[in-house]
């Protein structure tokens, strides 16, 4: 079919698109999502489709959640907008405690299945405590929701597209920093890419790498680093759906490589680095060649003028990928 350049948000905005265009009881609604919200991500879908369906919501992100529920309970599509994932906290209790247990405390006589939740997350430059969070681990310790991180515009659309179809309420994170970053060509037609499969990016023997949404574009570049300064072949691995998580495809990765380093900004104690090394520990034991590597955070708030030290950068991952290859 047609496809058209787009950057990370453009691609987000088609998604939404061809989700209103679609399907009827679709709506949209979050703070400033009616002129556009404040990453350009719902611009012009108001004009096109009316304010009863694209619509601003008070300053309330456990009203937004709440409600969201309420209308995903009564078969509707409901697509919220949180404005930054650090704001996400509000809604804790009804996404953990209403929205992920609706269907088996009403043993399946209800359900808010068809509730999405999209929000900006992870680092900007400049977001400092309040802007830059990365809460996914937070979430992943709650059955009954699923948690996506996309990497790239062709991603953001066919996995945000999954996300809004899927019979159960899915937290969308959305990589702030790659909003106008990356363009690529993206199907003008919905599409959708399966949740809970992780991809492959990049095929190799001796190191696998794991990260998910900005952090995938860190560790590709330490592999080519690796593969240039240390003759090391790197396989990368794009984790996608933080959970229900694809065990299978890193577990059969590491046992091919020996070796597992994951990455990613959120800190180091509790991330979700820690759930995919003592899973990947447990299956792969006798297959390890060395020590599983988290390359993560500090456990410290997020800094402000302190962020280049802060992240896991290429340099953290390539110092941390040379200590396994010599272990």
């Amino acid at each position: 079919g047609q496809t058209q350049k787009m950057n990370l948000f453009q691609s987000v905005t088609s998604a939404l698109d061809n989700s209103l265009a679609k399907d009827p009881t679709a709506v949209i609604f979050g703070e400033d999502v009616a002129f556009g919200g404040v990453f350009r991500c719902t611009v012009g879908l108001r004009d096109k489709y009316g304010k009863d369906r694209v619509f601003n919501t008070p300053l309330c992100e456990q009203g937004i959640v709440g409600f969201g529920i309420g209308i995903a309970v009564t078969g509707a599509t409901a697509i919220a907008e949180i404005q930054f994932a650090d704001y996400i906290f509000p809604a804790f209790d009804q996404i953990v405690n209403e929205a992920a247990k609706y269907r088996y405390r009403s043993g399946d006589l209800f359900n808010c299945g068809s509730l999405t939740i999209r929000s900006p997350w992870g680092c900007v430059g400049h977001g400092a405590l309040y802007h830059s969070q990365s809460p996914e681990a937070f979430f992943a310790h709650c059955p009954g929701i699923k948690v996506v991180i996309p990497r790239s515009p062709f991603q953001a659309k066919g996995l945000l597209l999954s996300c809004i179809e899927d019979k159960n309420p899915c937290i969308f994170f959305e990589p702030k920093i790659l909003y106008r970053a990356a363009v690529e060509q993206v199907p003008v037609e919905p599409y959708t890419i399966p949740l809970s499969q992780a991809e492959v990016i990049q095929e190799g023997s001796d190191v696998t790498l794991v990260a998910w949404g900005t952090q995938v574009h860190v560790i590709r570049e330490v592999a080519s680093m690796a593969k240039e300064k240390l003759g090391v072949s790197c396989e990368v691995i794009d984790l996608r759906t933080i959970i229900p998580w694809d065990v299978d495809t890193v577990c059969k990765s590491v046992i091919k490589t020996g070796r597992l380093l994951i990455s990613h900004e959120a800190p180091l104690t509790g991330g979700f680095a820690s759930e995919i090394s003592s899973t990947v520990q447990e299956e792969c034991f006798l297959n390890l060649e060395a020590p599983i590597s988290r390359v993560c955070g500090y456990d410290t708030p997020f800094p402000h003028i302190f962020e280049p030290f802060y992240i896991p950068d290429k340099w953290k991952c390539y110092d941390a990928l040379r200590k396994m290859i010599n272990y």
